[in-house]
């Protein structure tokens, strides 16, 4: 989900940047059984991004401009979004359309180191794809979910510790650069920036570099052991609330939209849970992400979310999101009545066990 909202967002705010000097970087591409058509890099940077059209014949492409630093860029083909190490260096590209995440990509060391990352976590990504496609199989029976949602837990734990070794053994690799901006993405603050912490001076001073120290700053404002940031916003009536209205009671700050796929998919599960500690001094506020007053309320009625909810209708501009940090949802924050941050992305079962050891 977060990395499908990270692409959206770089589409949302694409706008050329204009290239410097003679084009450095150059890609050659042969597809097998790639329709004749138009594929698109796209190179971000910052909240802006260079997107290029390119013509597609006969199953080849190629185009020719200029990386500022190394980084991750992505060419969308057949619909289908392609994560590139790219550098200023000549680089080629041969594949199948039927097979487009089996690529093989030369000429990067970039993309050799990542290659070679994939590989030192392809054990478990392996078991997390198997996991995914049992998800139909279990999402009805609330035993064998919690179930699954452990071992899901438990993989992506383990590829975290195995991320972080990568990390401290290639402090100057723009790779880990990468893994550390995509986990500051949706995660703790103290884990990231440890790993953080780990990136070498040279890293650090990049434009992505630069970039992910101002995230973490915003992250450690809402890091769990922080006290809460007060906010105003409408609810459905338009009138304001404010959040410190709900000091002194357990709130869980949800953030979420219409829109959102596995948003709606957990509001089930966070209406059982307010259902269940609503008279053990707990509640919920909704922030939504939406921009639509009519959508918004919509699914507030079909969801049955009888909690407050709010929203300035913004859309990913949602001024408390940026205020705490959102960058990907389903998202919260569990708030103690002191006002102070003691858990956050608590979902599933996790919702339940947290709530059930402090609410006893």
């Amino acid at each position: 989900m977060k990395r499908l909202l990270l692409l959206a967002g770089c589409l949302s705010a694409a706008s050329a940047f204009a290239q410097k000097g003679a084009p450095r970087a150059s890609i050659d591409a042969t597809i097998t059984g790639l329709k004749d058509s138009v594929v698109y890099i796209i190179i971000p940077k910052g909240d802006d991004a260079q997107k290029d059209s390119v013509t597609v014949t006969a199953g080849h492409f190629s185009w020719k401009g200029n990386v500022p630093e190394p980084q991750k860029i992505y060419i969308m083909m057949a619909q289908r979004y392609n994560e590139l190490f790219m550098e200023n260096a000549h680089v080629t590209i041969h594949g199948k359309a039927d097979s487009l995440e089996a690529l093989q990509i030369k000429g990067s060391k970039a993309q050799a180191e990542y290659d070679a990352y994939k590989a030192s976590v392809a054990d478990i990504t392996k078991q997390q794809y198997a996991l995914y496609d049992k998800y139909e199989s279990v999402k009805n029976d609330e035993a064998a979910k919690a179930a699954w949602e452990k071992q899901l837990n438990a993989l992506s734990e383990q590829k975290q510790a195995r991320t972080a070794k990568y990390i401290a053994a290639h402090p100057n690799s723009v790779v880990s650069l990468d893994l550390v901006a995509e986990a500051a993405t949706m995660g703790e603050y103290a884990k990231i920036n440890a790993m953080y912490q780990q990136l070498s001076p040279a890293m650090k001073q990049t434009h992505t570099g630069t970039a992910l120290a101002e995230r973490l700053e915003i992250l450690r404002k809402s890091a769990v052991g922080q006290h809460f940031m007060d906010f105003t916003q409408n609810d459905v009536n338009g009138k304001p609330v404010k959040l410190s209205d709900f000091k002194g009671k357990y709130v869980l700050l949800d953030f979420w939209a219409s829109w959102c796929g596995p948003c709606r998919a957990e509001n089930p599960n966070v209406l059982k849970n307010y259902n269940q500690f609503k008279d053990k001094n707990f509640t919920v506020v909704g922030v939504s992400l939406d921009e639509s007053d009519a959508k918004w309320k919509e699914a507030i009625a079909h969801d049955n979310m009888p909690w407050m909810e709010l929203s300035d209708l913004k859309g990913w501009k949602n001024e408390v999101a940026a205020q705490y940090g959102i960058r990907a949802i389903p998202s919260n924050f569990l708030i103690d009545p002191n006002g102070i941050i003691i858990a956050r992305d608590l979902r599933g079962a996790a919702l339940e066990e947290k709530l059930a050891a402090v609410l006893q």
